[in-house]
This record gives C-alpha cells, sequence and structure tokens, in this order.
C-alpha cells in the first residue's frame, strides 16, 4: 500500500523500472514526481529541493558481466545533492549478488547476513560500495534514513546478468546446483513505492516466496541436462567455453551459478509488501525456452551422454593444446 506523498525525485525515471515506480507514485501516492537528469553531469541540487525523498534507481549495464559501471561516482554526487538539498530519505538500489555465492551461504540469507561478493565481479563489489556511500551518509546527516533494496534476478532490470547466470552444461561431479530465485519488475516496484512511501530505513532483500529447486530452473528455462565432470576438468571447460564464446558466463561468475544466494523476505513482507508474480513465473518471462523443453525423455538421455563425450573430448584437446604450446615455448 503506498501512501500519499508529496514531491518525490526518481533517477532512471526512463526505465522500465523507472516508468512503474513513477506510475504508482502518482496514481496511488498522489506524489509529485520529478525526473533527475545524468547523475554524472546534471545538477541535481535544484530539483531535490523540497523534495520528500530521493530514489536511486539509475543503474549502467557493464560492457561485460565482469565490467565496471560509473554508477559509484554518480551516487555520490546524487548524496552530496541529497544533503545540500537536505532531503530527508533516501531510497537507493542495490542487488542481492552484494552476499556472494558461498558453499558455506545460509539458505536463505536474511537482510543482515554479511556482504562478501565474489572476487572478480566488478558489478557485485560496486553495489556493496554503494551500500557503504549509503550508510555513511546516513550516520553523517542525522535525521535522515536510508532504505536499502537488494533485489534478485529482475527481468527488465538485469537482464545481462540473468543470461550470464544460465545453468551451465558441465558442472563438478559432486556439485549441487543451488536454488534460485526471479523477480518480477512490478513487484519490485512496488517495493521501491512502499519504501519511500512509508520511508523504511535500513536494508530490505526483495524477492518471491518461493525457491526454485536448481534442477527445475532447467526446465523452466528449456536448458539440457548438467555433464557432471571432475572438478578441474569443469572448471577447465567453463573457462574454454567462455574464451571460444560459446557462453555467457565468464569465469569469476561461476559460483553463482554453483553455491546458493537465495535471501528471505520476510522483512519487507512484515514492512506490508507482498510479491504477486511466483518466481517460477519471472524465471519463464525472463528466458526463451529452447529446443531442449521439446525432446521426449529418451531424446534427451541420448543427448545428455553425447553432450557428455564432447564436453570430455573438447577438454582432453584443450588440455593437450596447452601442453604441447607449453613445452614450444621450453624449448625455444
Amino acid at each position: 500500500m503506498v501512501k500519499e506523498m508529496g514531491a518525490v525525485a526518481v533517477t532512471g525515471a526512463g526505465s522500465q523500472l523507472g516508468r512503474k515506480v513513477r506510475a504508482l507514485l502518482a496514481d496511488e501516492g498522489g506524489a509529485e514526481v520529478r525526473e533527475l537528469g545524468d547523475v554524472l553531469v546534471d545538477d541535481l541540487v535544484e530539483p531535490l529541493d523540497g523534495t520528500e525523498a530521493v530514489l536511486h534507481l539509475a543503474s549502467g549495464a557493464p560492457q561485460t558481466p565482469t565490467g565496471a559501471t560509473e554508477d559509484v561516482a554518480g551516487t555520490r554526487r546524487l548524496l552530496d545533492a541529497a544533503a545540500k538539498a537536505s532531503v530527508p530519505h533516501v531510497v537507493m538500489l542495490s542487488d542481492a549478488t552484494v552476499y556472494g555465492a558461498w558453499p558455506n551461504n545460509p539458505v536463505p540469507l536474511t537482510d543482515e547476513a554479511v556482504l562478501r561478493p565474489n572476487p572478480g565481479f566488478t558489478y557485485a563489489t560496486e553495489r556493496a560500495e554503494l551500500e557503504r556511500l549509503a550508510g555513511e551518509w546516513r550516520e553523517s546527516h542525522p535525521g535522515t534514513t536510508v532504505t536499502i533494496l537488494r533485489p534478485v534476478r529482475t527481468p527488465g532490470r538485469n537482464d545481462w546478468l540473468i543470461r550470464a547466470l544460465r545453468p551451465l552444461p558441465t558442472v563438478p561431479e559432486l556439485a549441487v546446483e543451488p536454488p534460485v530465485q526471479f523477480l518480477d519488475l512490478g513487484d519490485l516496484a512496488s517495493a521501491v513505492a512502499l519504501a519511500g512511501s512509508k520511508r523504511l530505513d535500513g536494508a530490505f532483500n526483495v524477492a518471491p516466496d518461493r525457491l526454485i529447486p536448481g534442477d527445475e530452473v532447467r526446465s523452466l528455462t528449456g536448458v539440457g541436462p548438467r555433464v557432471r565432470l571432475p572438478e578441474k576438468l569443469a572448471d577447465r571447460f567453463a573457462r574454454w567455453r567462455f574464451r571460444a564464446g560459446l557462453g555467457p558466463t565468464p569465469p569469476e561468475l561461476v559460483p553463482y551459478t554453483l553455491h546458493p544466494w537465495v535471501v528471505a523476505n520476510d522483512r519487507l513482507r512484515a514492512a506490508g509488501w507482498s510479491p504477486t508474480v511466483s518466481s517460477e513465473e519471472a524465471c519463464v518471462e525472463s528466458h526463451e525456452v529452447g529446443p531442449w523443453a521439446r525432446l521426449s525423455p529418451g531424446r534427451r538421455q541420448e543427448v545428455a551422454l553425447a553432450a557428455a563425450g564432447l564436453a570430455l573430448a573438447g577438454v582432453a584437446a584443450g588440455t593437450a593444446y596447452a601442453a604441447r604450446t607449453l613445452l614450444r615455448n621450453r624449448r625455444s
């Protein structure tokens, strides 16, 4: 339920998420919504003057899954402007990837869990830095509040990440594929609007209620069966596959496909939010179902066995090539 509000400033107002949030604030909350321009170059103080809150939804997409954005610099400028304009409340959009994907993660992670993004995944470490900046801003300005929202994979918001985290064709032989979550964009918009109107304070996970078991994800997305390999061979194959341009998952993101980083939504639910779209529905929405889903069980088994043979042959060939190259280098 969105309460009535006065003037609210929104960054990233032209994005799919921004448009949904603007509609909720204007239609349900009767708010005057001010669209902020480019947080890196535009003057931000004047449009923030007299606003009850600023909702920071702008987020750059990295050029590569492990690349950097300019979000940290833009957030610093926005927070400085918010201080000068005496804005009492900030809503900051982070991401559930800040928790990192680790074998010993609890399932699910609560809002109080330690942030430990995996090394090499710049997007996640940048979100953690945004949260740190927001926390410092709140401590430096008594009487202000900050909402940190940590949504899971959301179609229409970070599609590049969803593509990069598709289930891998090969996994370590002892690996248990973790459960996953997908969030509807409209449900994320309602969480943002609620956070702004109720002036929620602190960190809140944003996710549907149910977790999708790892093996169900393959069926929902039309991805073929996993091929189990010894851990070292599976790692080599994943690296070779990405370097050869045959897959979207760089080695730095492989942990996010093998270890759990699902979250609990209890705190946000207690504040009055509830999801309207299931994790399964959002998952299907974010993927085009491939031909695998249309194969018979018998044919799937045949393809799986063939894929296993090809994977082993590919890794063996790659290893032999590397060995020959190393031997030539030593001789020269």
